[in-house]
């Protein structure tokens, strides 16, 4: 398989708030996260290192060998433990008080592909060159299309667009939502809303779609995306499956 990983914070942010990790165990499953940090003053950075700290640590010293079901409690267990962590913090770091961040996450194994998140960052699976968005935005907005209240399009520009209904470090406690994918997809992509704030599915699609190298595709969406505004921190982790060579990812 072949994976890329790349931050940037954008045009108009001072600072970057967003982590992100690809990490592969002895067994060649692979965990990919993507965390965008919120607070302000360099506090999201220190709520979103310690999501991808601690699950890149979590998962080279204790997935080995798992079920799904195994994966699925692993995956419930490790949020919680990050959500502890991110409350102790600020209580002995008061200046981070009121830290948070999103998660999302892979689990990529032989044997199945499970997503889990909280928040907005987005997680996309590719099937028969078709690029499905497996995850559900925690957003004010994305429940009142739910509930009938918004369509689809009022809320791309809806003022509170941006308004999260869950982060860690903002509930306790706090569950994470898990979605089981088929096993026969092509590519995992995770982002921060960075990128899709600026991109639609479509452009998304056809630049996974293309013949560029793995790392290209990730660098060709990154560009597009700083191109079109780059208004937030931008976050993406790319796993190609259908291909056994790896790469490696980069910060800037």
């Amino acid at each position: 398989m072949k994976s890329f990983f790349l931050t940037d914070s954008g045009k108009v942010r001072s600072h970057n708030e967003d982590s992100v990790i690809i990490v592969r165990n002895i067994d060649d499953d692979y965990l990919l996260a993507v965390a965008d940090g919120m607070g302000g003053h360099s506090c999201g950075e220190v709520a979103s290192s310690i999501a991808i700290s601690y699950l890149g640590k979590h998962f080279q010293d204790t997935f080995k060998n798992m079920s799904k079901e195994k994966a699925i409690a692993w995956m419930r267990a490790a949020v919680q433990e990050i959500n502890k962590q991110i409350f102790e913090h600020e209580k002995n770091h008061t200046e981070t008080t009121g830290m948070g961040t999103t998660l999302v996450m892979a689990i990529s194994t032989k044997d199945y592909v499970l997503f889990g998140n909280i928040g907005d960052s987005s997680g996309f699976a590719m099937k028969n060159n078709k690029l499905h968005k497996i995850t559900y935005d925690h957003t004010l907005v994305n429940l009142l299309v739910t509930a009938g209240e918004l369509t689809e399009e009022e809320a791309k520009d809806h003022p509170k667009k941006n308004v999260l209904m869950k982060a860690l470090g903002a509930n306790n406690p706090i569950e994470v939502d898990i979605f089981d994918c088929d096993n026969d997809i092509s590519d995992i992509l995770l982002c921060s809303d960075g990128l899709t704030n600026m991109l639609e599915m479509d452009n998304i699609e056809r630049v996974l779609l293309s013949d560029y190298t793995t790392e290209d595709k990730v660098l060709r969406l990154m560009k597009k995306a700083i191109n079109r505004g780059g208004t937030d921190n931008i976050s993406i982790a790319y796993l190609d499956r259908s291909d056994k060579k790896e790469e490696e990812g980069r910060s800037e």
